[in-house]
């Protein structure tokens, strides 16, 4: 297939329009909503924190181990898109699913959404393989850019519409906010499914690529892992630099995850927190262009300490907060840095690693951020079921659990303070010039 068709480009795209709904409405909105006062009701709020945590770090886990496999796979061209089908229709299913489960059945909600991440995590793992058969390398981070930025606008606005169900029910022929929430689900099973008919039916992979049996692809997949693992060991800036990614990362992973549900453990309204987080969204978008542009001015490692300093400030203010006003405030700041954060991350690594063998370190910088995804959730559950365990309150005991993630940021800036993109770029050369010479 032809590389930069304009047709196909935008094809790929819509992809992040179609699946960010399910992270924007249903893993950062209704979910940890629904969870708690729905499918958990009755439940202590530590308790069903710890629930949500679980159900978000298995799905991780379970993404994380398989990630080499399936990097594996997406190497071998034809198979892309009939596993991100695979995924998406596992993601669409187990999210329409929920609109079925009744009244206090926590664990069917529980499963059915760590098939539904499942399902979300695996899919950009082809979909983002996908990148390279339809866009040039002049013309790569034009198209990544377009991607992230339909996500936002596509999540938001389905988002929106979901928001509206749940305020005004009866508007829309439904009986209560519950049923409103339900729907929605359902609503944003059929967008995923719908919106990804663009990639399926238009973007065409290469047809020279041979095609591999699974027991190949879980052999190549394990051996490109022990051989990435191994130079990366010999490269310490990208050793550091991804050690220091998985801390952050997981900080800010965990805050997407389980901001609401700290809300409403810590007494706020659910309507305030929903209306709080589709500010975040909005403002997103342009924040992740504004920090573009502000790292050609102050340099990307900078850029990014400051997405770090904010970050870690915001679980010690969450400690104290109390107002709702505090609350809108707080989703603001994270939707000027949550962008920031993630698309700098990505270039700043781009710039340290082997220009020829981008796939191999991608997979691992995949693999490094599906993990983050475990750490942070487990940490807010479990210290949260400590210290209540010691005879303080609910209130108390979910504020100590927000405040453990400043630690995930304090140890990353740390770790990233030490990475020196010049003295990578230098073990760089000095490396590939030695294996290079090994060759002969």
């Amino acid at each position: 297939m032809k590389r930069d068709d304009r047709k196909s480009i935008f094809a790929w795209a819509m992809y992040d329009w179609a699946n960010s709904a399910f992270a924007t409405t249903v893993m950062a909105a209704f979910f940890p909503i629904f969870f708690k006062q729905f499918w958990s009701l009755g439940t202590d709020p530590v308790d069903s924190t710890a629930k949500l945590a679980m159900a978000n770090s298995l799905a991780g886990i379970i993404i994380a181990l398989s990630a080499p496999v399936l990097g594996a796979i997406a190497d071998r061209g034809k198979t892309r898109k009939r596993f991100l089908l695979f995924f998406a229709c596992l993601g669409c299913a187990a999210t329409a699913g929920l609109s079925q489960v009744a009244r206090g059945d926590w664990p069917l909600a529980a499963a059915l959404y760590a098939l539904a991440i499942t399902g979300f995590l695996g899919g950009n793992i082809f979909y983002d393989a996908l990148l390279p058969v339809v866009a040039s390398e002049k013309r790569m981070d034009m198209v990544s850019s377009l991607g992230y930025a339909l996500g936002y606008l596509g999540g938001g606005l389905l988002f929106a519409l979901n928001v509206w169900m749940t305020l005004k029910p009866a508007a829309f022929g439904l009986a209560s906010t519950a049923d409103a929430v339900q729907a929605s689900f359902l609503s944003v099973g059929i967008w995923w499914a719908f919106f990804s008919l663009p990639l399926l039916l238009i973007v065409r992979e290469p047809l020279d690529r041979r095609e591999i049996s699974i027991a190949s692809a879980i052999r190549g997949g394990l051996a490109q892992l022990g051989n990435t693992f191994r130079q990366i060991r010999k490269l310490k800036t990208i050793f550091l630099f991804l050690a220091a990614y998985w801390f952050y990362i997981d900080g800010v992973n965990t805050i997407i995850v389980m901001a609401l549900d700290y809300g409403l453990s810590i007494g706020f309204k659910s309507t305030d927190l929903i209306l709080a987080l589709l500010v975040t969204q909005f403002i997103g978008f342009p924040s992740a262009l504004a920090f573009g542009y502000f790292s050609g001015k102050t340099g990307t490692k900078a850029a990014i300490y400051l997405t770090i300093a904010v970050y870690l400030l915001l679980p010690c203010w969450g400690f104290f907060m109390n107002s709702r006003a505090e609350f809108y405030l707080l989703a603001m700041i994270i939707g000027l840095v949550q962008g920031g954060i993630q698309a700098l991350s990505r270039s700043f690594y781009c710039r340290i690693i082997p220009a020829d063998q981008p796939g191999e370190y991608f997979g691992f910088y995949n693999l490094v951020g599906k993990f983050a995804v475990v750490m942070g959730p487990l940490l807010i559950g479990g210290i949260g079921l400590w210290v209540r365990s010691l005879g303080y309150s609910s209130n108390f005991a979910s504020r100590i659990g927000i405040l453990s993630i400043a630690a995930l940021f304090l140890l990353g800036g740390v770790l990233f303070y030490f990475v020196d993109e010049k003295k990578g770029k230098e073990e760089l050369r000095h490396y590939l010039a030695g294996y290079q010479g090994s060759l002969f």
